[in-house]
């Protein structure tokens, strides 16, 4: 079609008749413009897919023809998969290796379901310590956001969108947990999907399907956002895999765990349906140990086989010793544990320092073994005749906005929070 153009464009110059000139120009304009407008369409009309637009966002490489290559060679782009090579290549020799070994010791039993609530998009962690399992739910307060399509955004908006990304990662790659404050400034109009993207991405999953979901009142689960008002918890379903390995599904859902007085909170009828599995706790600002969070704390003690969680998790007086085994490691020691806790090399929650932190390993059993040992009911510690203040928010949220800082987080061992609830402010 250009080769028409510059044969037309030739014969107006060889011809004298001012009007052939004239008609002929006016010709060769508009297959100009169509040929232009046709190119334009052509590009639109590429789809990136999820997984091309995972390893995108994550910084990884792409295949030649994929049609994010040209992006990917901005210098922006360039420089955000240098920032994370190195920040995943840390977190990887520091972290990740660390839990892959302490897991494959010490969770010989893993459920194919796995529960990660309070969490946010942390697929980082949930894959680390369950890796075997199928079907994980993730929950947060921050919103999904829409399924990203960056070939249909500005070429500034996409680019911007890696910086938002290194934002929003920066806190849980070095800390271990997501800083409320900066998710929502850095995800307010892309929501929790680029962050998941990058951790499937970075965890070796090819990502096949991505699908905006809901729950209605009863969890049933839903296709689509929902309709207006808001429904009770918004999501997204994710089929994934590893290399040749079996698919899995990875649920995220953006809704609010505090107690719905008189009537039964969606996720967690939902999270019925799929059967016990296991279940992680991670900084998640000692809500469990809040009594306006008993409907989700009830949900784990009875739907779990294993727990596994940090000193913001269940409080002890909770677990009935004739149904659980319980283990302290690192710096957490249970009350009537015969041996002293195994250490853990690497940090977790807001005691995220390398042989600072601790975890409780609580396991479904009749059968303690002697490291499990647990007190038997009646010399259970009980909770103390204190009113203790509770977490004062000016609306049910699961999450302090202001994480503590470093230089103010409380010494080891942690055990009586655990014990007795929410420590005294």
């Amino acid at each position: 079609m250009i080769a028409q153009v510059r044969n037309l464009l030739a014969r107006s110059h060889t011809r004298g008749n001012a009007l052939e000139k004239t008609r002929i120009g006016f010709v060769a304009v508009l297959i100009a413009s169509f040929v232009v407008a046709t190119t334009a369409r052509a590009q639109n009309n590429q789809i990136a897919t999820a997984d091309d637009t995972a390893r995108f966002l994550a910084g990884m490489p792409l295949s030649a023809n994929s049609p994010l290559a040209q992006l990917a060679q901005d210098p922006i782009a360039k420089q955000h998969a240098a920032y994370l090579d190195s920040a995943f290549g840390n977190v990887e020799k520091i972290q990740m290796s660390k839990i892959r070994v302490w897991a494959s010791a010490n969770l010989s039993a893993p459920k194919p379901v796995m529960f990660y609530m309070f969490g946010g998009p942390d697929f980082l962690y949930a894959d680390a310590f369950f890796p075997n399992a199928t079907t994980y739910v993730l929950q947060g307060l921050e919103p999904v956001g829409q399924i990203p399509d960056l070939l249909k955004m500005p070429r500034w908006s996409a680019l911007q969108s890696l910086r938002n990304i290194q934002g929003s990662l920066r806190s849980i790659l070095t800390v271990t947990y997501f800083i409320t404050v900066q998710m929502n400034t850095d995800l307010s109009s892309s929501g929790t999907l680029p962050i998941l993207y990058v951790f499937l991405a970075r965890s070796g999953n090819v990502i096949h399907d991505v699908s905006l979901v809901h729950l209605d009142e009863q969890g049933v689960l839903q296709s689509g956002e929902g309709p207006r008002p808001p429904p009770p918890a918004r999501g997204v379903k994710i089929i994934v895999s590893e290399k040749d390995g079996p698919q899995k599904t990875i649920y995220y859902f953006s809704t609010n765990l505090a107690d719905q007085r008189g009537k039964n909170i969606a996720l967690l009828q939902f999270g019925k349906s799929l059967g016990q599995g296991d279940s992680f706790v991670k900084s998640a600002s000692y809500l469990l140990h809040n009594a306006n969070f008993s409907q989700v704390r009830n949900f784990l003690l009875e739907n779990s086989s294993t727990i596994l969680q940090d000193a913001t998790g269940i409080p002890l007086r909770f677990f009935d010793p004739t149904k659980w085994q319980l283990r302290g490691f690192g710096q957490l020691m249970i009350p009537f544990q015969r041996n002293r806790p195994a250490p853990i090399e690497f940090g977790i929650g807001y005691q995220w320092r390398p042989n600072q932190s601790s975890i409780l390993l609580a396991t479904r059993g009749t059968e303690a073994a002697e490291s499990t040992a647990v007190a038997p009911k009646e010399a259970t510690p009980r909770q103390p005749d204190v009113v203790r203040q509770p977490i004062v928010r000016a609306r049910p949220a699961q999450r302090t906005k202001n994480e503590p800082p470093p230089s103010q987080l409380l010494p080891f061992p942690l055990f009586p929070f655990f014990l007795f609830g929410q420590p005294q402010p």
